[in-house]
């Protein structure tokens, strides 16, 4: 593997070697077609994962994939705040577990990057008109209402803060991840916030759910939308002096 990767692909996760080994191959073998010449990494970090998640992956061998993480479960932010820093790559693509856009999006939104030269690429499902094709109803709703509720509570202009798909310059990662204090799903936020304040380039890139299993969501409407409001006054708050 190159001592600088091209791209680095992380995936936080807890618990999931129900598709852990699946996902390892899938992403490994898409990439290799990707980039002939190696020059990619795909970082799992593990947020205290208790199952057989780590030993699945482990267990592939697979040269240009490997397993970071901590014995204790933290939250999402925590994982993916660790993770990033532990990236060595140019560029930073993080993602769920469950590939939720699939592989080509991965690839799209790096390439995006490349031609717009933005510090950060925020996926968004409201850019397209089935973005949230296999949502039920009410989850989409939900979804929609909840974003614009949080926007505007952030002060920001994005369609999507929540999109689990990211891409960022390491520099920019570092930058800004350096500074998050967020364990929680209200990471996303902290890291838009943080973005604008520190006057990095923030490009959109439109995405469609690719697959989506509403019995693994680990996301509670209701509670966490509480938690996010919370969230988001002490996100403003800690950060209100930061300037670039």
């Amino acid at each position: 593997m190159p001592m600088t990767p091209r791209l680095s692909v992380l995936i936080p996760m807890y618990n999931e070697d129900r598709i852990a080994a699946d996902t390892a191959r899938t992403l490994s073998a898409y990439l290799d077609a990707a980039f002939p010449d190696g020059d990619y990494e795909i970082v799992f970090f593990s947020d205290g994962s208790r199952d057989n998640s780590v030993a699945a992956i482990t267990a592939l061998d697979l040269p240009r994939v490997r397993v970071e993480g901590y014995p204790d479960n933290r939250g999402k932010g925590s994982a993916v705040r660790e993770g990033i820093l532990a990236c060595q790559g140019d560029v930073i693509v993080y993602t769920d577990c469950d590939l939720a856009y699939g592989c080509d999006a991965i690839l799209n939104i790096w390439r995006q990057r490349e031609q717009t030269d933005a510090d950060l690429v925020i996926g968004s499902r409201n850019l397209r008109t089935d973005g949230y094709d296999g949502y039920p109803f009410l989850r989409k709703l939900m979804s929609k209402t909840y974003i614009k509720m949080i926007a505007l509570l952030a002060g920001f202009r994005y369609s999507d803060s929540q999109c689990g798909l990211k891409c960022l310059t390491r520099e920019a990662a570092r930058d800004i991840f350096s500074r998050c204090t967020v364990n929680g799903f209200a990471f996303d936020l902290e890291v838009l916030i943080l973005a604008d304040k520190l006057r990095k380039t923030v490009s959109e890139f439109p995405v469609k759910i690719a697959r989506h299993n509403e019995a693994h969501s680990k996301v509670n409407p209701v509670k966490d939308a509480l938690r996010m409001i919370r969230d988001v006054r002490r996100i403003k708050k800690t950060h209100k002096n930061v300037t670039a």
